[in-house]
Parts: structure tokens; C-alpha cells; sequence
């Protein structure tokens, strides 16, 4: 019998030799992908770009899904065994497109990578009315993985990564109001939803898909230096948060503790590969490793706590999980067929 990740049960470190200095090139050494094929959405910039390069240079071939294929292109020059095509999140027209396209190959897709996100942006909606932060970072995951599951199943071993965040700290899902439109906005509120709903997702996917050899997961890939996420965020925002002194200039602890790049895509690869993940699904993963599950009770002291890392049980909550996916099917009118 399959045990799920259920209320967090599997949230517990294997003990890898990996780290927060880990690389990608560091978690694939040994692993040849050789006939495996990948989707990474938003592979073109960033820890995509890392996760597509080391992927394909460990034998796989990538499909590269951008909302701007010429720059994706000129990002992934020199890059062999790699694809570039049209996807925007923010369009459903354009998810449903890529999908049917991949789809008409005939091949399997072993590897799904939704990597692609956006933080620190002010209220949008897309097409579907739906704030554009949870569209991206997770409805338009939901979409995508909905559409491409007959090709996973065929795979008859995949795993579907979605690349989440500690910002889930910041915020459960509102069931009454996913929107903000009776309530303020708040953006970091947002984004916390938009990445607590990713969870979620990975939890539910993994319940009902590891029936079929489909293995879902969520990962925190680390604080970044050098992508694009912030690239809508005014400095006063930073500012609030501590990362920025009264000058603009970012504070040197803030510096020290970020992640490279390659330090970025480890996560993402290690949990793409790992044969240790075979048999293990629905859990939320960091640093190279299973995440260890964040304890609400102010009287536990854990090492997630003391580290400022983890998950919240409330965005591996089963009851929570069923709740989403059901709302998101009434929310986009995608009914996601498993059998």
C-alpha cells in the first residue's frame, strides 16, 4: 500500500549528503537521462535555465515552455538536445495549445517541471479573472499537469515537480476569497497562497496519480541571487522587508545568505532524479533532501525553526487538498481526469 504525505507524515530528512551549497551538477552526478523527456516551464531564465542545462546535459531531452520563444532561444544557444515552445500561464488558450501540441507527438513525458512563477507584482488578473500570482504559480500548474497527464501515465514512471517556496509561510489558502476581491491586496499574501496552493496541489496529485507510477512533489528551491523574480518590486518593498538598508543597497547579511544559481536548481534536479524519491511522493522538499515539517506549537524548538526553513502542515492538510483541487476545477471548468 502507497503511504501519503497526508498531514506531513513523510516529512522527514533522509539524510542525503546534500546542502544548501549543493549544485545541480553536485545531486546528478552518476544519473544518465538518456530517453527521458522534460518539460520545464520557464526553463529559459534563471534556475529554469540551470534545471534545463543540467537535465539535458545528463542525457534528456527538454522541452523548453516560454512566453517569449525568441529570447528563450538565445538564452539556450549552444544548449543541445532542447525544444523551445509558446506558453504563457496567463493565458488558458495557451496552456491548452502547448499541451495538445506535446500531446500530437506521441511521446512520454517522464519529467514535468513547473518551475516557472512570479512574486512581487501589483493586483492583475488573468483571462480567467483569477489574481495573476495564484494563476501562475498555481492554477496554471494545475492546467498544464491536467492536460499532459495521459502522457505521463504512459511514461509508466514520471514525476511532476512543482517548484514552490518558504513563502508559503506567509500565507494559507482563503477559500472565501482566492481573488482579493473582498479584501485588500497584498502581494507577499498573495504569492504565500499562490505557493501554499502548489503544496497542496503536489499532495493531491501525488494521492491520486501514484496509482499510476505519476510521483508529485513540491520543492523550495532557496533565496536566489540573479533571477528575474523581482524585477516588478519597488526598493521600498525590499526596504520593508529588511533586505535593503535606507540607501537602496542590499545589506551584506542579506547577501551572504543567498543561493547561486546552481545552488537555485538543486532541489529541482535532485527531487527530478533521485533514485531515494522512488518509492516517496506528496512531500515538500529543501536543501537537497525532504524538508522537515514545521511545528506551529511555540513550545517545539526544531531545526526548521531555528533555520527559518520547512513546511506548514496547513498547506499538507488532506482535507485542505481535496477542497483546492475541487475549487479549482469549479474555477477554471478543467475537470482533471486521472483514470
Amino acid at each position: 500500500m502507497i503511504q501519503t504525505n497526508n498531514q506531513g507524515a513523510l516529512q522527514h530528512p533522509l539524510g542525503t549528503s546534500f546542502n544548501a551549497q549543493s549544485t545541480a551538477s553536485d545531486v546528478i552526478k552518476g544519473i544518465d537521462l538518456t530517453g527521458k523527456v522534460a518539460i520545464v516551464t520557464g526553463g529559459n531564465t534563471g534556475i529554469g535555465l540551470e534545471t534545463t542545462k543540467t537535465l539535458a546535459a545528463a542525457g534528456a531531452m527538454v522541452i523548453v515552455a516560454a512566453r517569449d520563444v525568441e529570447k528563450a532561444w538565445k538564452n539556450l544557444e549552444g544548449i543541445a538536445r532542447v525544444e523551445v515552445e509558446a506558453l504563457d500561464f496567463m493565458d488558458p488558450a495557451s496552456i491548452d495549445a502547448f499541451a495538445e501540441k506535446f500531446l500530437s507527438s506521441g511521446r512520454p513525458l517522464h519529467l514535468l517541471i513547473n518551475n516557472a512563477g512570479i512574486m512581487w507584482v501589483p493586483l492583475r488578473k488573468d483571462a480567467r479573472g483569477i489574481e495573476s500570482q495564484l494563476a501562475t504559480n498555481y492554477i496554471g500548474q494545475f492546467h498544464l499537469t491536467s492536460k499532459l497527464f495521459p502522457a505521463l501515465k504512459q511514461a509508466n514512471g514520471a514525476r511532476v515537480i512543482n517548484v514552490s517556496s518558504l513563502g508559503h509561510h506567509m500565507g494559507n489558502f482563503n477559500f472565501e476569497d482566492p481573488n482579493f476581491q473582498h479584501r485588500d491586496y497584498e502581494t507577499l499574501q498573495a504569492y504565500g497562497q499562490s505557493k501554499t496552493a502548489s503544496n497542496l496541489f503536489a499532495l493531491e496529485l501525488d494521492n491520486h496519480a501514484s496509482a499510476y507510477n505519476v510521483r508529485a512533489y513540491s520543492v523550495h528551491p532557496g533565496s536566489i541571487a540573479g533571477t528575474e523574480l523581482g524585477r516588478e518590486a519597488p526598493v521600498e518593498l525590499f526596504q520593508q522587508m529588511g533586505f535593503l538598508d535606507e540607501n537602496g543597497n542590499m545589506r551584506p547579511e542579506v547577501l551572504a545568505s543567498l543561493k547561486t544559481i546552481p545552488q537555485g536548481a538543486a532541489t529541482t534536479v535532485w527531487v527530478a532524479t533521485s533514485p531515494l524519491l522512488d518509492n516517496i511522493g506528496g512531500v515538500y522538499c529543501e536543501d537537497g533532501d525532504i524538508a522537515e515539517l514545521f511545528s506551529s506549537d511555540p513550545a517545539v524548538q526544531t531545526s526548521a525553526k531555528l533555520h527559518q526553513s520547512g513546511v506548514m502542515q496547513y498547506s499538507l492538510d488532506e482535507t485542505s487538498a481535496r477542497h483546492l483541487w475541487a475549487l479549482t476545477e469549479e474555477m477554471t471548468g478543467i475537470k482533471f481526469n486521472i483514470n
